[in-house]
């Protein structure tokens, strides 16, 4: 059984941490084109991040939630 919660912690632990990993690494990121809709790259990039990171986060409250 504690084998099993220290699992679900690392797995949502990594879930949480890609999308800061992915926010920090600027320079991947830092640029105008390609260009979706008329908005540059940085913003719909971050924009799709903003998204992908609310389903991580909620995957990994889900796995930390007491049952």
């Amino acid at each position: 059984m504690t084998n099993m919660v220290n699992l679900r912690q690392v797995i949502a632990g990594i879930l949480m941490a890609i999308p800061f990993i992915i926010y920090f690494d600027i320079p991947s990121y830092n640029k105008v084109y390609p260009t979706l809709g008329g908005l540059p790259y940085f913003y719909w990039y971050q924009t799709l991040w903003l998204a992908i990171s609310t389903i991580l986060f909620s995957i990994a409250a889900f796995l930390l939630a007491k049952r």
